[in-house]
């Protein structure tokens, strides 16, 4: 074994060597002084892509404003086009992404989606033009929800009509191929846009076609029913207002919606607690529960009415819109008596969801049409009408004033107006539709028996308005959101705090066209109180060419009413305590024959959540700040007695 001795004095020279190492280490980590040979980056400051074998051009421009705002706006452009109109989408959802769904050398699958009848827009040759709104993803501007028209709730002198003229001007001033002619067209909110083109309209724009649009949010569309918050939205705003792009997106720690709002307690602490008091429409909206001016200025039908009708409109509305099922059938109320000519204004009606004219309308949810119905919309009633007024030369288009589908009969009606009404020949003498002692339903008012069902209703377990996990509101991965209105209703049925009445099998087709009205004497012993009210039509137990059908429990015409709203929209008041009131309310619009076979059903609760927001069964205020301790039980009666009878006025037609 060889043992290695150190001289003395080693240490010092040792840490003398580590410094002369540690420096020149030092000196190799510094950043050299000498210039490295150029290596440039294999991509190009600004790529532009070959597309000769496109059949189609693209122009991505800024479109200005008449206040300087400049709009980002898409033009894409048919190779070869000449002389051909433009259809028009403004829009809060992404110009970009709405034409460019996939990247293509070929139109149509670039506009294959939502706002786009790919079918007829494509295949008919149409300049497309989609513009972000004021405000939105890459336009400049400053964004208001639904933005009112210049007026006394906005001072500026710009809204979502002088846009859409100013945009219309710019277009055919600057897109040679074009023959001057433009349609505008839109879904929901992109649905409100043609109705702002309507006011002083711009003289290009030959034709509107609203689709399922936002008109009243208070009264039946996106923000409440009848008074009734539509809680489960508010993801919705908070996606649309924090961000310019909608990159701030909603949250939730609970896989039941259900269990997240339960635990908020109130809409209001919902909102707090997500930061919404930054949002400028969630502060004006919580501001504003009842149907004040707020709402009332900036409602499109009302903005209508008053304004002369200048341009064809085709108004095409949803039978199971599952979000605004209101809008579409309010402006053709507003306008139609306007149309002394009767060819200005013409009415869709389909089977579908929110937007399912755009898609395969053979079936929603478990109920089949036998046909597909959006593609016949397209075909036969969008294409002819794009051409009467986009082609140069092109027929007048062969319409009814309004073409209505008939479900349960599944056919399509060609009708001279809407709704059609009673006026002789009817094969029941009486539309009122009675809840009878016994959990009974029928045509004729009820002579006695006991004078009244009860049920409690308990704000801490509310009757889901679905079968729970309660899914978000949402299009794609599975969920079936836009299902939810012919969902089966034996759900809710089989629930102590539902109410239930059963007609007798019917021996003879029962039609209804129009709108039910709801007369509800009911009495409650909080001080406030919400009305859930269903029109339901019950299959047979055996459906031999659907057997999953038996006994389905089929949602015609449903909606809720908010009780403190009884006397006025606009004046919420107290209820008196365990006294009859009566309610008076529209359901939906139906257009539908209960079949032979069938029975019909109504059904009665109190709370539909969480797609609405609990009432606390205790008068307050304001529901969006209503406490833990507000929230009481409450004993509720639905009278079927004489002189206080319960029924629903159905629209009953030969």
């Amino acid at each position: 074994m060889t043992t290695h001795r150190f001289a003395a004095g080693w240490k010092p020279a040792l840490l003398a060597l580590l410094l002369c190492l540690g420096g020149s280490l030092q000196a190799t980590d510094a950043p050299s002084t000498a210039k490295y040979p150029d290596y440039p980056s294999e991509t190009p400051a600004h790529f532009k892509p070959s597309t000769s074998s496109f059949d189609y051009t693209e122009r991505d421009v800024m479109i200005p404003m008449r206040d300087g705002v400049k709009l980002y706006t898409v033009i894409l452009i048919p190779k070869g086009a000449k002389h051909v109109g433009i259809v028009l989408t403004r829009t809060p959802y992404d110009a970009h992404a709405l034409t460019h769904h996939m990247l293509s050398g070929h139109l149509g699958p670039m506009l294959e989606g939502y706002d786009n009848a790919t079918d007829v827009i494509v295949e008919d040759g149409y300049i497309r033009v989609i513009q972000d709104i004021r405000g939105k993803y890459r336009s400049q501007g400053d964004y208001v929800m639904n933005r009112p028209i210049h007026g006394p709730l906005n001072p500026t002198p710009v809204d979502d009509a002088t846009d859409t003229y100013d945009t219309i001007d710019w277009l055919v001033k600057h897109i040679p191929q074009s023959n001057g002619r433009v349609v505008t067209i839109g879904i929901s909110y992109d649905g409100f846009e043609p109705l702002m083109s309507l006011i002083h309209p711009n003289p290009a724009l030959k034709a509107a076609i609203p689709m399922n649009p936002m008109v009243d949010g208070w009264m039946g569309d996106d923000w409440f029913h009848h008074g009734a918050f539509r809680e489960q939205n508010m993801s919705y705003i908070y996606e649309q207002e924090a961000s310019r792009d909608n990159s701030d997106l909603w949250w939730t720690n609970y896989h039941d919606e259900y269990d997240l709002f339960m635990h908020y307690v109130s809409a209001g602490a919902l909102g707090r607690a997500y930061g919404m008091q930054q949002l400028g429409f969630w502060n004006k909206l919580v501001a504003n529960p009842a149907y004040d001016a707020f709402w009332r200025d900036q409602a499109v039908d009302k903005v209508l009415a008053k304004q002369p009708l200048k341009v064809p409109v085709m108004l095409v509305h949803s039978l199971w819109d599952q979000e605004d099922i209101y809008g579409a059938l309010a402006v053709y109320r507003a306008i139609k008596p306007k149309d002394t000519s009767g060819n200005m204004v013409k009415l869709v009606m389909g089977p579908w969801h929110h937007g399912q004219e755009i898609e395969n309308g053979s079936s929603l949810g478990a109920i089949r049409f036998g046909s597909d119905t959006a593609k016949y919309f397209r075909e036969h009633i969008l294409r002819p009408f794009l051409a009467q007024y986009l082609k140069d030369g092109a027929p007048k288009a062969n319409l009814a004033p309004v073409t209505a589908f008939q479900t349960g009969t599944n056919r399509w009606q060609r009708l001279n107006r809407w709704p059609i009404s009673c006026d002789s020949g009817c094969p029941d003498k009486s539309r009122a539709l009675y809840l009878e002692p016994g959990m009974k339903l029928g045509f004729n008012a009820p002579k006695g028996g006991p004078a009244y069902d009860e049920y409690i209703s308990d704000p801490a377990h509310p009757v889901p308005f679905r079968a729970r996990p309660i899914q978000p509101i949402g299009y794609s991965n599975g969920l079936t959101w836009s299902q939810w209105l012919v969902d089966d209703q034996r759900e809710a049925s089989g629930r102590t705090d539902v109410l239930t009445y059963e007609s007798s099998v019917l021996t003879r087709p029962l039609t209804i066209a129009g709108v039910p009205v709801v007369h509800l004497v009911a009495s409650t012993s909080g001080t406030d109180s919400d009305w859930v009210v269903k029109l339901i039509d019950v299959y047979p137990d055996q459906v031999a060419a659907q057997p999953e059908m038996g006994g389905y429990q089929l949602p015609i015409s449903m909606d809720i009413f908010r009780g403190r709203y009884r006397t006025g929209y606009d004046k919420p008041e107290p209820l008196t305590p365990n006294k009859p009131l009566t309610y008076r309310f529209d359901l939906p619009a139906a257009n539908h024959v209960f079949l032979p076979g069938h029975r019909i059903m109504v059904q009665v609760q109190s709370s539909w959540f969480p797609l609405y927001d609990r009432n606390p069964q205790t008068f307050v205020p304001n529901i969006f700040w209503a406490k833990p301790a507000d929230y009481v039980k409450a004993t509720q009666r639905i009278y079927h007695a004489p002189g206080e009878a319960t029924y629903i006025d159905l629209p009953v037609t030969p």
